[in-house]
């Protein structure tokens, strides 16, 4: 029998399970499909200003004067990066990896992606606020895009809950979360290029990331609201099994029950008079005309 066809990802260990390796998964596919269309844009036109012009400013976050045209972009800009910054991508998945993985087990995968999408709308809507700061505080580059608030995050969220957190790298050797945390922030830091609207951002992220496992810790369920209605059009959508089961099994029974009984006709007869006779007496013992009746009624 032929077997529907699935995708490779369940088979992958713990994916099904694994809110983290998810949100990887969906991030680096975001990172390789506008690397495509750059490629294609490149092929097609020989320059990248067309996907700097036509590409960037639909997906990036921009300069807050530019922002009532694309305010869109503020849900958009955290989940690409810039097609090249492939090495950048890769050190974000990592550290998703590193501070996500703690996180979903101390709170639950159904809190990893709330956290990380919230994280980016406070440090998007920080990003923009930033640069209302007077003089040169304020100057930002045109365009930004890329994970940061959300990996701050889910940093700041896996210290607020568990700040004595180690990563045991053998038995007797391991490295405290908060000296972990500790470079990461480093990174980030140098990675910005200290623009304060950039650091804004990471900032906004980070308390979205304290807030939302304070609001845990404190007996709310932020999300909980996401699933609900998610559950819902879940079953809108999907076939309720046991119901198309019974309906089926009704109109089977319905259907079974209305047939009327079959009328034994003198044709029928001839022909079970002609098979018992081939019981008792072998098929050589029929005439020419049984022969042929036998020959008709197996073609019927």
């Amino acid at each position: 029998m032929k077997g529907r066809k699935k995708s490779i990802l369940p088979y992958i260990p713990g994916y099904d399970n694994n809110a983290v390796l998810k949100l990887i998964f969906f991030l680096a596919g975001s990172y390789i499909a506008l690397a495509i269309s750059w490629a294609i844009v490149m092929i097609v036109y020989i320059q990248a200003d067309n996907f700097n012009i036509y590409f960037v400013p639909n997906i990036a976050l921009p300069r807050l004067a530019d922002f009532p045209s694309h305010w869109y972009t503020l849900f958009i800009y955290g989940i690409f990066h810039f097609p090249n910054s492939f090495m950048e991508m890769l050190s974000n998945m990592l550290w998703l990896y590193c501070f996500g993985s703690v996180l979903q087990m101390l709170v639950g995968k159904k809190q990893i992606a709330p956290i990380f999408f919230f994280s980016l709308l406070l440090g998007g809507v920080f990003y923009l606020l930033s640069q209302l700061l007077p003089g040169g505080f304020g100057y930002c580059p045109p365009h930004i895009m890329g994970p940061r608030a959300g990996l701050m995050g889910i940093c700041a969220a896996a210290i607020t809950i568990s700040p004595k957190y180690r990563f045991y790298l053998t038995d007797t050797f391991s490295l405290p979360i908060m000296g972990v945390a500790g470079v990461f922030l480093v990174l980030m830091l140098i990675g910005s290029g200290y623009y304060m609207p950039v650091v804004g951002m990471m900032a906004g992220g980070a308390l979205a990331g304290f807030l939302f496992i304070k609001l845990l810790q404190a007996g709310y369920r932020p999300a909980e609201w996401i699933y609900t209605i998610g559950d819902k059009l879940e079953r809108m959508v999907t076939p309720n099994e046991q119901a198309i089961a019974k309906r089926n099994s009704v109109r089977r029974g319905a259907a079974l029950n209305s047939k009327p009984p079959l009328a034994t006709s003198s044709a029928e007869k001839k022909v079970d008079d002609i098979l018992d006779k081939i019981l008792q007496k072998g098929y050589n013992s029929l005439t020419a005309d049984e022969k042929e009746t036998l020959i008709r009624a197996g073609k019927d």
